[in-house]
């Protein structure tokens, strides 16, 4: 039986440092779309800085990217800048990987 238990705390734990890599790579891909819409605004580098964690912020309203994209289009259209949602989630998909692959670049 102790070979069980020690599966299932391994699996457990597998599941665990999967989801922290899955938030983690999340929570970057939000920062990234937030710096790209940031400079489509003409935004300096404080403002920057701070829309990236609004960004961020915009993610825990409700589950999926669905906050996220009405966030980032509603504020640049707001800017004045032509942006549709296709543009922004065909973003969101280019951010997913770059921030995939910045936080796989870092743990290694």
């Amino acid at each position: 039986m102790s070979t069980f238990d020690d599966r299932e705390r391994a699996f457990e734990a597998k599941f665990a440092r999967d989801e922290e890599m899955q938030f983690r790579i999340i929570a970057r891909r939000n920062r990234l779309l937030g710096e790209w819409a940031a400079r489509l605004m003409g935004l300096n580098e404080a403002e920057s800085e701070s829309y990236a964690k609004d960004v961020i912020r915009a993610d825990f309203e409700e589950a999926g990217d669905d906050d996220v994209v009405r966030k980032v289009l509603g504020d640049l259209t707001s800017a004045g800048v032509d942006a549709d949602e296709s543009q922004i989630r065909e973003a969101l998909g280019h951010k997913t990987v770059e921030a995939r692959r910045q936080i796989i670049e870092q743990t290694n």
